[in-house]
């Protein structure tokens, strides 16, 4: 399994080694008032995909946090998984679905 692991990383290094020396090519951003900015291709991409990373973990905070004051008012230190629903698991079937597809 670590080998494996290993493996996974290395291929997926050099598949993100390779996307980025097929993009060298500089690009232009054309930024407000007439501002430009000069980059290769590869880093506006790779700065788009942190500034996204973000802009998501700043949005999430507050939920996090709000997710974890209810817990802790709760009494539950959150090393229990919880059910979207509260834990009310009334609204599964109790018996299985019959399939007579055969999937």
């Amino acid at each position: 399994m670590k080998y494996l692991m290993w493996l996974l990383n290395a291929a997926l290094f050099f598949v993100l080694f390779a996307f980025a020396l097929n993009n060298q090519d500089r690009v232009t951003l054309h930024l407000f008032f007439g501002a430009r900015w000069q980059a290769p291709l590869v880093v506006v991409v790779l700065l788009s995909m942190l500034i996204g990373v973000f802009l998501g973990v700043v949005a999430m905070v507050p939920l996090w946090l709000k997710a974890k004051k209810a817990r802790r008012r709760a009494g539950t230190s959150g090393n229990h998984p919880t059910t979207a629903f509260g834990g009310d698991t009334t609204l599964l079937p109790s018996d299985p679905i019959e399939r007579r597809h055969g999937l």
